[in-house]
């Protein structure tokens, strides 16, 4: 058997685990995690690659019902995703139970898909017994699936399994990546979306949606990276929370970001952050633009 790739569009509803999953199974950090909903925001492709073949998954942003302009542009993202790969693979979460808006992603992103479906049934390290049997069930419901494969992102349980059922779907042909990347991610992106990460961390409730994060300059030179970023928020109530008492909060998320950031590069980092207002930043389609969606 010859050596084989292809593009791998993973899709679902919000908070299912689809950055886990593309992490768990890229074996590295590719996307930014979080357990609050639509943090993915782009196309994120992970490349896995080894001697006999090389998968680019997609991570893709929650499908849903928009509410605004972004959640527009978030879901044409999803349908972007989808058109013309190898495999597309709905992930469903086993522990919230399998439903509506599973449905709904089925009918719109997964069923009119022209080539093999699969549907990963993620979370079952979260249940007991025999449940997970009922929710196969239901995960077969949805539609019609080449596979249906239980599966843990989180302790890596039936990753292996899932991994060599989508292989064997790839069509033979050449590598689509340098052997040695594991994403096509700018470095600007990943930068700004580690910032991202760690505000989502540590920022309360009613902030997390609002916040978008522009790098505006990187420099590298003799072992220092230098990195300029302006986090972006809605209202000014939002930017006092962002910076925190005496900077307390935009303290520890510069703190975080860097430790990561000095991990990816290999270099001290020196970052400063700045945070800005946008008002309704999500629903201007000029404002859009800027950040980049």
């Amino acid at each position: 058997m010859g050596f084989r790739s292809g593009i791998v569009a993973v899709v679902g509803r919000p908070n299912v685990g689809k950055s886990t999953l593309v992490n768990a199974l890229v074996g590295q950090k590719v996307a930014i995690v979080s357990d609050k909903p639509q943090t993915t925001r782009r196309g994120i492709r992970g490349i896995l690659t080894t001697g006999e073949f090389q998968v680019v998954f997609t991570d893709t942003p929650g499908f849903h019902k928009p509410r605004t302009l972004l959640g527009e542009r978030l879901n044409q993202v999803v349908q972007d995703a989808v058109q013309g790969v190898d495999v597309v693979v709905l992930l469903v979460d086993a522990a919230a139970g399998i439903g509506r808006g599973d449905g709904f992603v089925y009918a719109r992103q997964v069923g009119p898909a022209g080539c093999p479906r699969f549907c990963a049934v993620n979370k079952i390290d979260r249940l007991r017994g025999r449940a997970e049997v009922p929710q196969l069930a239901a995960a077969a419901e949805l539609g019609e699936f080449d596979e249906i494969v239980p599966v843990s992102a989180k302790t890596g349980k039936g990753l292996h399994e899932l991994l060599g059922l989508i292989v064997g779907r790839l069509p033979e042909g050449a590598a689509l990546y340098p052997p040695d990347e594991v994403t096509d991610q700018p470095l600007e992106i990943r930068v700004s979306e580690m910032v991202r990460e760690k505000a989502l961390a540590v920022t309360r409730e009613e902030v997390p949606h609002s916040i978008a994060v522009m790098v505006d300059e990187v420099e590298r030179e003799n072992g220092l990276t230098r990195v300029q970023a302006t986090l972006v928020v809605e209202r000014d109530s939002q930017k006092g929370i962002v910076i925190g008492k005496g900077g307390a909060t935009l303290k520890a998320i510069g703190t975080k970001a860097r430790e990561e950031m000095e991990a990816l590069l290999g270099t001290k980092v020196f970052l400063d952050l700045h945070v800005k207002v946008l008002k309704e930043w999500k629903r201007d389609p000029k404002a859009l633009r800027r950040l980049g969606f």
